[in-house]
């Protein structure tokens, strides 16, 4: 008798996936401190190294260069090893990274910990846990790739809150050396539970054609990939500038550090919302219009943040951001899951995240360069907004070419 019995808890959908779902929740929000650690004590670093607002952008930015890279890299090693060692090994790297940070002397040294420790680190708890999220579920995986990218989000509502508590009787270097000891206490046990390769009802089904998961994009896989790589650049600058600079917009304007840190727990908490809307949108009407409608949403809220800069304002802005933009980067998850190879996920799926990474990081740097040729973060949102309109365009060209290649396909063409 060949494949699983239908009691069985370990096929796609079963119960087992659901634990592995919410362990792998678990280690995105553990290992998603790297993300965000380093967006909160932004003005303290500025003040420690004495660097202008560029310079104290470029950690972030070295931070999102390696995440990008490392989301690529380990994403190719799941498809080959399983993820079980690439999450122990990002364990270990968070730990070192936010040890060496925390002693750093200068901007360089802390730049590269940053870059090479943390960010790396960082990655193995994305894009690498998402796609192997997505060989567990079947008729559910738009949901549960939302659920597992929602980690990356939650540690975005708890992170700030924790650091804001923790700089109240400790600097941010003592912070760094808490963060980094909790990273591999908690990280290393977690990865232990899941050990369990995929079913091989997973990876059996071999595609072909462009009709990959049975539907038809019009494109060639490598074709697609491209625009999605560059659509994920184009979403993500414009999704940084409020992720990056909120805070010191807020030190700026008058109001502090500490309201920054809420909004931006306030942006990630909303944005877990709209992953798991995003997530059961995807299961009915595909990913590719769930990314666009999230695109859309996510440009109106950037042209809000225009003429709204009061206080109240802001956190009200804040939250339509994250309403609204949550939902975009699992997104890409799940189009990677409907039309490309299931025994690729790893890499492609790797790949995309690293284009948005990349996005982030981009538009983290440009933002801080922008407002220091300015001196203000009008022109930055703007810019944003210009980015915007590619994804959306790239979303749009997707659609119609699928729409083109069906007849060709009903006809055997």
């Amino acid at each position: 008798m060949s494949g699983h019995p239908v009691s069985d808890p370990y096929v796609q959908d079963g119960p087992y996936a659901w634990f592995r779902l919410a362990i792998s929740i678990l280690l995105s929000t553990v290992g998603g401190a790297g993300m965000w650690v380093v967006v909160i004590v932004l003005p303290d670093v500025q003040t420690d190294f004495g660097v202008d607002r560029a310079g104290a952008s470029l950690p972030y930015t070295a931070t999102m260069v390696g995440f990008a890279v490392g989301n690529y890299i380990l994403g190719r090693f799941v498809d080959r090893f399983g993820i079980v060692p690439p999450v122990i090994a990002s364990a270990l790297f968070l730990g070192a990274g936010f040890a060496l940070a925390a002693v750093s002397p200068n901007i360089l040294l802390f730049t590269v910990a940053q870059g090479v420790l943390i960010g790396l680190g960082t990655a193995a708890t994305f894009g690498p846990l998402v796609a192997d999220v997505s060989h567990w579920f079947l008729k559910r995986r738009g949901l549960a790739v939302a659920c597992a990218a929602s980690g990356n989000y939650l540690a975005g509502v708890l992170w700030p809150s924790f650091i804001k508590w923790s700089l109240v009787s400790n600097d941010w270097r003592e912070t760094y050396l808490l963060i980094g000891a909790l990273c591999v206490v908690l990280m290393v046990p977690l990865a232990l539970a899941l050990r369990r390769p995929p079913p091989a009802s997973a990876l059996s089904a071999l595609p072909s054609g462009n009709t990959f998961g049975g539907q038809p994009s019009g494109l060639s896989p490598t074709a697609l990939q491209f625009l999605l790589v560059v659509a994920g650049l184009g979403c993500c600058v414009a999704m940084s500038m409020p992720q990056v600079h909120i805070v010191a917009y807020c030190v700026d304007l008058g109001y502090g550090i500490a309201p920054g840190a809420d909004m931006i727990a306030l942006m990630t908490g909303a944005g877990v919302v709209s992953r798991l809307l995003s997530g059961y949108l995807a299961d009915k009407i595909g990913g590719v219009w769930t990314l666009l409608i999230g695109s859309v949403l996510q440009c109106a809220a950037l042209f809000l943040y225009i003429p709204f800069n009061g206080l109240a304002s802001l956190y009200l802005v804040s939250l339509i951001f994250g309403l609204s933009q949550g939902g975009i980067v699992p997104s890409y998850a799940v189009i990677v899951r409907e039309y490309l190879p299931a025994r690729e996920a790893g890499q492609r799926v790797g790949l995309v995240m690293m284009s948005t990474i990349l996005g982030m990081a981009l538009g983290g740097w440009m933002s801080g360069l922008i407002y220091d040729l300015t001196g203000s973060y009008q022109a930055a949102f703007l810019n944003g907004i210009a980015w915007n309109f590619l994804n959306m365009a790239i979303m749009v060209f997707i659609l119609f070419s699928g729409r083109r290649s069906r007849p060709a396909i009903a006809t055997g063409i």
